[in-house]
């Protein structure tokens, strides 16, 4: 870990060994920027921006989101059938009815916009897509201008590189768009865990944790987001609800009867008698709503960030007094006790400790 070796090995900086300090942290810098610049995390400035007014997005992301399923589902259903030509002779092979495999690669394919279908190289690709996509409806803050602006390189290098993503407000939680990546691209690999590799949805959150605390978090920019934890989580509920492979652990009873998965496999009735079998094909079953996601957690305002040390911490609560003396973690307690309340046992490993105990 980058920020260990920084807080154990630059105790003393005198002579040899702040040369040496200054050696190893460069050439962890120079290792993970060569091995992971894809897939660091960016992050965003909740406080600053909390008094911005900007207008709700969330049916630019809904339309969005649902042109690219339907696409998804054409293409899927099209992949169904492979002509090839051997010796001048066309051979068509028929892959059988609503593959599964088929469904969720076209599905990565084009919610991603890519056909390098790879969750860590996607993350903050879909970022950098919704600030152009969003554009004139977020806010873009400079890193110097935050409150994050003395972390230095030794101490956050990626959030250097990278500087902040843009917020936004999505049915008036002030978000930041760097939380699209986390609920698509690391919700899917929570998905995979939970499913191809049959870890289980506990075991997920535990390498969302351990990643939070790692590339995607402590290490590369000094900050640990419960807010990122918590896109990552709704994140596996969207995969999971595609086909509603298990129930939704949000929901009730009651919920959970009336829920529906977002794809179907379904009789086409006029393919089925040109055919004289039954053929099936995926079909929409209900449209995407980013809304049913999103509450207060995702605001790091409210979900409030950790740090890798406490150095780093008091750096940033020095620039949040000068920028919002008024300001205290977390700004909400109220939204802090709904959100313990909707996440229920999964609470305390989404919430920051003082958004737990917190009292309105």
């Amino acid at each position: 870990m980058f920020s260990l070796l920084y807080r154990f090995s630059c105790v003393s900086k005198k002579g040899l060994h702040r040369l040496i300090c200054f050696s190893k942290a460069l050439l962890s810098i120079l290792l993970l920027c060569c091995v992971q610049t894809y897939t660091l995390a960016a992050e965003i400035d909740s406080v600053t921006s909390r008094h911005v007014r900007l207008q709700n997005v969330v049916s630019d992301i809904n339309s969005i989101i649902n042109d690219r399923i339907v696409q998804a589902i054409e293409k899927a259903n099209a992949d169904r059938f492979l002509v090839e030509d051997i010796d001048g002779i066309e051979i068509e092979t028929r892959r059988p009815d609503c593959d599964v495999d088929d469904l969720y690669t076209s599905l990565r394919q084009s919610i991603f916009q890519s056909y390098i279908v790879s969750w860590g190289l996607k993350g903050y690709d879909i970022d950098l897509q919704f600030r152009e996509l969003l554009a004139g409806k977020t806010y873009s803050l400079r890193l110097d201008d935050s409150i994050y602006r003395d972390i230095d390189y030794l101490e956050g290098f990626s959030l250097n590189l990278k500087e902040l993503s843009d917020v936004t407000n999505i049915n008036g939680h002030v978000i930041g768009l760097d939380k699209l990546g986390h609920f698509f691209a690391e919700g899917w690999r929570y998905f995979e865990i939970s499913q191809e590799e049959g870890g289980g949805l506990q075991e997920a959150m535990d390498w969302g944790k351990a990643m939070e605390d790692g590339l995607f978090g402590t290490t590369t920019t000094g900050i640990f987001s419960y807010a990122d934890l918590v896109a990552n989580f709704n994140g596996w509920r969207f995969w999971n609800r595609v086909l509603l492979l298990e129930s939704d652990p949000m929901k009730g009873l009651v919920g959970r009867l009336y829920d529906r998965a977002y794809v179907s496999c379904d009789i086409q009735v006029f393919e089925s008698i040109k055919q004289r079998r039954v053929v099936r094909a995926w079909a929409t079953n209900r449209r995407f709503d980013f809304g049913n996601y999103i509450d207060a957690a995702w605001n790091e305002g409210i979900n409030c960030n950790g740090y890798a040390d406490p150095l780093i911490e008091e750096k940033v609560k020095q620039r949040v007094t000068e920028i919002d003396a008024d300001f205290h973690c977390p700004v909400d307690a109220a939204a802090c006790v709904k959100a313990k309340q909707s996440y229920g046992v999964y609470a305390p490993a989404l919430l920051h400790p003082q958004c737990l105990i917190a009292i309105p």
